[in-house]
């Protein structure tokens, strides 16, 4: 049986959908703060089967003990995080707290239950760093003042000191680029907040005259001045765990970082692409307040090829086509 924690986020929920389809055996833990009880009755409707479901904060190692003590759990995928870079600056406590305080008791509890398979979700940005060619050797900077990235930093650096303690983990970090994309015939997606904080969404707002327009930071080093990021599929990042999980079982004590990224283009690049899967303007204006972001964030996964046979399958164009339909469909739904 597998534990998904924030198994009823955006990532999340397709991992335990996917995961489900393959046949195994599934308990979520979710506290509910990003996500809610909506998607877990259409992860049971869309399965035709009853999905264990259990709120607790990651954070209240007792509550998560019973966990593991109620089910025979063999892994485990952490996608429980705050993940915003602009958010994390206005809330740094809030992000230490939780990112930090998630990955001790859960480990913690992992380690008291005898449970030592970890896949961790974590970001490209952790390198703190812009570059198109990071990779697995690229040092992290360790100056970066942005509290998101020196959480996930930190958060490494726990799992790091912890496995040298006890030769019977198996971890495998996946750091992950800009998710995008929805399940298949939009019975799955990312249930759009009113104040979305991802590109995407905001896009697909302003596509739907949901919102005016988007505020464009246009003072990136780059060739449209427009931030460049790598966009994955969200289902390509299901493939990647599957193929972590998978790699575990020819492992012994192993802790690898693996870039998942996808493809690298400019936020204008990706509003262009948004503009001709929906046939609808993208309005934008200059944003009104600036702050300091990494020009590019990108990676080849090279190694994630080498090692676990994967790399992103699915395109730019097929991401944004996924999650227009999905969110059409929610706009169906609710109007």
């Amino acid at each position: 049986m597998i534990l998904v924690t924030g198994g009823l986020g955006f990532i999340g929920s397709h991992v335990v959908l996917s995961l489900l389809a393959q046949g195994q055996e599934v308990v979520i833990v979710d506290n509910l703060a990003n996500s809610n009880l909506q998607v877990l009755e259409r992860l049971e409707y869309i399965a035709g089967m009853y999905v264990p479901f259990v709120k607790l904060d990651v954070r209240n190692t007792p509550a998560l003990n019973k966990v593991f003590e109620q089910y025979s759990i063999d892994a485990v995928i952490h996608t429980a995080a705050f993940k915003s870079i602009e958010e994390s600056r206005l809330k740094p406590l809030e992000y230490y707290n939780d990112n930090l305080s998630c990955i001790m008791s859960l480990m913690r509890s992992m380690q008291r239950t005898g449970v030592r398979n970890l896949v961790h979700l974590s970001s490209l940005a952790v390198y703190g760093q812009s570059s198109l060619e990071l990779n697995e050797n690229t040092p992290f900077n360790f100056n970066n003042s942005n509290p998101y990235i020196k959480s996930q930093q930190m958060i490494e650096e726990i799992i790091r000191d912890t496995v040298k303690t006890d030769n019977e983990w198996n971890v495998a970090i996946l750091r992950i680029g800009n998710v995008v994309g929805a399940f298949e015939q939009a019975v799955l997606g990312e249930f759009v907040q009113p104040l979305p904080k991802n590109i995407v969404p905001l896009a697909l707002q302003v596509a739907t005259m949901q919102r005016d327009y988007i505020e464009l930071q246009q003072t990136a080093q780059t060739e449209d001045q427009t931030v460049e990021r790598s966009f994955v599929h969200v289902l390509d990042v299901c493939d990647a765990i599957f193929a972590s999980l998978y790699w575990f079982n020819h492992q012994q004590n192993v802790c690898e970082s693996f870039d998942i990224g996808g493809y690298s283009l400019s936020i204008q690049q990706i509003l262009t692409e948004i503009k001709q899967v929906t046939g609808q303007q993208i309005k934008t204006i200059e944003a009104t307040y600036s702050f300091d972001e990494l020009d590019q964030i990108g990676s080849n996964s090279s190694k994630a090829q080498q090692l676990l046979g994967w790399k992103a399958k699915r395109s730019v164009e097929k991401m944004i086509q996924d999650q227009w339909q999905f969110y059409q469909s929610t706009l169906n739904l609710s109007g």
